[in-house]
């Protein structure tokens, strides 16, 4: 059983910067891929950024550029810099993992995630 909690949210002008972090209990980091999504008000969750289990890293289109995405196996944690933010990045952001080897984008669909986070708020003002 993996316990995913999220932090580092919170409020920031356009145009700032924010890093979220997300600290994982259980099993080693090393067997999953892991990943960040994101749910704004009145919308679905949608995938932001993920990255697998050799560290191969993928992005949303709206978010490329501006995002990054690392994690530490030692620590257990993943980490997602955020630069250039804009006030459609509000939303809460989830973090998410899935016990898989696999590679490619096709491995962070929001159905196949096995373990999430609670969620963080981020806010970024105009």
């Amino acid at each position: 059983q993996v316990q995913l909690v999220e932090s580092g949210g919170g409020l920031v002008q356009a145009g700032g910067s924010l890093r979220l972090s997300c600290a994982a209990s259980g099993p080693a980091f090393t067997s999953y891929a892991t990943g960040w999504f994101r749910q704004a008000p009145g919308k679905e969750r949608e995938f932001v950024a993920g990255i697998t289990w050799r560290r191969s890293t993928y992005y949303a289109d709206s978010v490329k550029g501006r995002f990054t995405i690392a994690r530490d196996n030692a620590a257990n944690t993943m980490y997602l810099q955020m630069n250039s933010l804009k006030p459609e990045d509000t939303a809460v952001y989830y973090c998410a993992a899935k016990r898989t080897f696999a590679q490619g984008m096709g491995v962070f669909s929001y159905n196949g995630m096995d373990y999430w986070g609670k969620g963080t708020l981020v806010t970024v003002s105009s």
